[in-house]
């Protein structure tokens, strides 16, 4: 059929037009879809790839954290095989010439490390010019103040009708083993023929001067239990023992008391040793452990601390008993001190560098300790840290071979030593954000940036001393007894071994015979009044009176 009419045609046009909208509709709905499908699909593979990064993230992380773990162990038991079977000496040693390791400082250290080793050769060679060459030191020469027994053996044969003509003399060094006497002491009384008369019962009598009243023991006897109780490091059972063994059975209980008596009679010179240790503007002070017997604890012995103090400049050295590691105690008596305070890196001492009258020193051999034990982590800069430190404490043996004054040697480091101290900063600056701070290495950087100021206030006097090395000396007395005693009797005792330690390290510091000072004080401290007791301590008694 013919469709002439414009209208019909124009309809069936737009039927048609309407028809392929809609079939365009439904393609472009259907690829929408299709899109939107691969979109949603798109996002979830990529949510996917997202949670399998994370999740290697997190796998690497779990490595590292396990790597670094790993190495930490194998530290640790690096450094406790060390600790059991290996040498306790921090000596480093360079792998290859000392002057080739040098060429890694900057040029200044460099320079400063090559005047220091010339100056200290000058020193040797000078001193090995003036000493006389000797071939042999023959036969040890004996001392001149021991008492000499002569003994003379005539031959076998008949001399009637020799002549004499010398001795061939021999000399030996001969033991009388220790043994006890008893002292007597006579007293005579005298009465006057008039109160004699009266029946009056005043007499005259000379004084009986006793350190200890009522007790048999003479200071000789109680110096020679002290002394070996805290110098040659003895338990009381041992001396007991010997005691025994010359003739005297004596109950132990007895013994125990001896020693509290002649405690209680060095108690007051103990407290004006403090008072003079605490006057001294410059001290170290260190901390060790001791167990205590506590009545309170069963099964179980107390952790309570020796806290020493030593000042270098009158060479005295002061334990103090406390019941724990806080510093409350021995600290609260630098709230009015004035000076310096060198310490180690304990924890407890780094509020001292806030204080404005305190000038709070580190130590350096703690602070190369750390690069000591980093050396199998990061041999290339834990070694170059070592090196620098080597030439500050070989300008230190210059000063100390020199004999310089304190002013000589403040001059000295702030030309020598600062340079050094100054690259050493710059180094670690400069590397600490390449390593791991949880690392060995990391550690070591870590301890020295956050002492950095105190590290280098030595720098401030020339009688500071660059490292703790002194106190930590100190208490070496205390570790050997510690593994011979094992432990104190009571918190008491605890503080009569401070005591003793006390009096007896700063014995060894002025070289003079413990046995001997213990002796004259406890034999005079009765009839020295209380402002003249100073003269009895070891750094200021007069060493003549004791010959």
């Amino acid at each position: 059929m013919c469709m002439n009419n414009p209208r019909e045609i124009h309809a069936e046009i737009l039927k048609k037009m309407i028809k392929k909208n809609a079939i365009l509709e439904r393609e472009f709905a259907m690829k929408n879809r299709i899109l939107r499908e691969q979109e949603t699909a798109l996002q979830q593979r990529e949510v996917t790839i997202e949670k399998k990064d994370a999740s290697i993230q997190e796998k690497l992380a779990s490595i590292n954290k396990l790597s670094t773990d790993l190495d930490a162990a194998n530290f640790q038991l690096e450094q406790m095989r060390r600790l059991i079977f290996g040498s306790k000496r921090e000596r480093f040693v360079p792998a290859v010439n000392t002057l080739q390791m040098a060429l890694d400082f900057e040029p200044e250290t460099l320079e400063v490390a090559k005047e220091v080793e010339q100056e200290r050769k000058k020193i040797k060679i000078s001193y090995q010019r003036s000493k006389p060459v000797k071939k042999h030191r023959g036969r040890l020469d004996l001392p001149a103040h021991l008492p000499v027994v002569e003994t003379t053996i005539e031959p076998e044969e008949d001399t009637t009708n020799m002549i004499y003509i010398g001795n061939d003399i021999s000399k030996e060094l001969d033991y009388t083993p220790a043994k006890l006497h008893v002292n007597v002491t006579i007293r005579p009384k005298y009465i006057s023929k008039e109160e004699d008369e009266q029946g009056n019962h005043q007499y005259a009598i000379a004084e009986l001067k006793r350190p200890i009243p009522k007790c048999i023991a003479s200071v000789n006897l109680l110096a020679m239990i002290f002394v070996n109780k805290f110098v040659f490091h003895l338990p009381l059972y041992r001396i007991l023992q010997q005691i025994n063994k010359m003739g005297m059975k004596l109950p132990s209980s007895t013994l125990d008391s001896w020693v509290k008596l002649g405690s209680e009679l060095l108690k007051p010179l103990y407290v004006v040793h403090r008072l003079y240790v605490f006057r001294e503007i410059y001290q170290m002070i260190d901390e060790s452990p001791i167990k205590i017997q506590d009545r309170k604890i069963k099964g179980a012995c107390h952790r309570g601390y020796m806290w020493v103090r030593y000042a270098p400049l009158s060479q005295s050295t002061l334990f103090e008993y406390y019941h724990g590691r806080s510093k409350k105690g021995p600290m609260d008596d630098l709230k009015t001190f004035t000076g310096f305070i060198q310490t180690d890196g304990y924890s407890g001492y780094t509020y001292l560098a806030q204080k404005e009258d305190i000038t709070h020193l580190s130590c350096w051999v703690h602070a190369r300790r750390y690069f000591d034990k980093a050396l199998g982590n990061d041999h290339d800069r834990a070694s170059h840290i070592l090196r620098l430190i080597q030439v500050l404490y070989s300008v230190e043996s210059l000063a100390r071979e020199s004999n310089m004054t304190s002013g000589e040697r403040y001059t000295l480091r702030l030309e020598k030593s600062l340079p050094v101290i100054n690259e050493i900063g710059q180094y670690i600056y400069r590397e600490k954000s390449k390593v791991l701070p949880q690392s060995p290495i990391g550690k070591a950087f870590n301890y020295c940036s956050n002492r950095w100021i105190s590290l280098q206030n030595y720098l401030k006097d020339g009688m500071l001393e660059i490292d703790s090395n002194l106190v930590e000396n100190s208490i070496r007395p205390l570790a050997v007894g510690r593994k011979n005693y094992l432990f104190a009797g009571s918190h008491e005792g605890a503080k009569n071994i401070a005591m003793y330690y006390s009096f007896f390290s700063t014995c060894k510091k002025h070289d003079i015979n413990p046995e001997k000072w213990l002796s004259y004080v406890m034999e005079n401290i009765n009839d020295t009044k209380s402002s003249q007791l100073k003269h009895l301590l070891p750094q200021f008694i007069d060493k003549d009176l004791l010959t």
